[in-house]
């Protein structure tokens, strides 16, 4: 069976590295490995080039094509039946490759396989161990009958990547997620493969983050994803916690209880994750880290809340397909 692994850059000089020297690492390489460059400005081709000596990477460019079209770019030119996708920005472990592509050879009726990702076990900072526990879960609390894999971590044959029509190249964010979307109901569930584990770096800034999480709203509004969710956040911010402020000041401060209860179920997952992540920070580190969590949070939902209706306002003056239609 011949396996093609895939991939976009853009302007990634300074983090291609890890994922290159991870795959020279790897148990098993891809028969091949095309990279699409989106038009970068800095040394992010020259440095592919250099290890073309040691991987079978076919590299092609295409100036400003965004990472729905340069993954569709790369999975058009690749020769493999199966196609595995990841991200620049993400270190593989060893049996990445072996892990993820097994289940194509024990059942041929595989169509698709779910990878994982976790944070990179190396954090810096307590802000890094915060973002950690913050946005990424464990995989404890995956449900694999639901779970929709990020394209740093999945494989699938091609056949059914042409069968939902590719990646959406009308979005520019979330696009895996309405392709894992489609997939499913196309093919029914993904075969779930917690070992092929990838190690991902979450933002390392609160402005870096904030930028990260508009724009993924931003992405939910175009594609008309999670209505419900966003419709929560805005009831939560907008009116209930007003509401409670108007009752603790005009009826009694018992009713600021409600400020911590809520609080207590919002931060409980990513409070539970923090143990996990923080073996490395001394005692005041680990305050810090908590405090952290909470203004992350808080951050994040203020993103949302405003990249959300742009996206909408973009759907709505630009028409986009139906992507729940295959």
């Amino acid at each position: 069976m011949f396996f093609s692994l895939i991939l976009t850059v853009y302007n990634e000089a300074s983090s291609i590295h890890a994922l290159l020297d991870s795959l020279l690492e790897q148990t098993h390489l891809p028969d091949e490995i095309v990279i699409v460059d989106g038009g970068s400005q800095d040394d992010t081709c020259a440095v592919i080039q250099r290890y073309q000596s040691k991987l079978p990477i076919i590299l092609l460019q295409e100036q400003g094509c965004n990472i729905s079209r340069g993954r569709n770019l790369a999975i058009q030119a690749a020769q493999g039946e199966v196609i595995v996708a990841t991200d620049a920005g993400v270190r593989l472990i060893p049996e990445w490759f072996d892990q993820i592509t097994a289940p194509f050879y024990d059942n041929p009726e595989t169509s698709v396989v779910a990878g994982f990702f976790l944070p990179d076990p190396d954090p810096h900072s307590p802000f890094e161990v915060a973002m950690s526990a913050a946005v990424l879960p464990q995989v404890n609390e995956i449900n694999p009958d639901t779970f929709l894999p990020s394209s740093r971590s999945i494989a699938f044959r091609k056949s059914c990547w042409e069968a939902v029509g590719g990646y959406p190249e009308w979005l520019d964010y979330c696009e895996d997620l309405i392709l894992d979307l489609r997939l499913r109901t196309a093919v029914g569930s993904f075969v779930f493969v917690p070992e092929a584990v990838v190690y991902f770096k979450p933002r390392t800034s609160l402005r870096a983050f904030f930028k990260q999480y508009f724009l993924y709203a931003r992405g939910d509004g175009k594609a008309d994803l999670w209505r419900k969710r966003h419709a929560a956040r805005y009831v939560t911010y907008l009116l209930l916690i007003p509401i409670l402020a108007a009752l603790m000041q005009k009826v009694h401060l018992t009713f600021g209880l409600f400020y911590l209860l809520g609080g207590a179920v919002y931060l409980q997952q990513p409070y539970r994750r923090l143990p996990v992540l923080w073996t490395q920070l001394d005692f005041p580190g680990k305050w810090q880290a908590v405090f952290w969590v909470l203004v992350i949070r808080i951050v994040g939902d203020f993103a949302k809340m405003l990249g959300y209706p742009i996206g909408w306002r973009w759907r709505l003056k630009n028409h986009p397909p139906d992507w729940k239609q295959l």
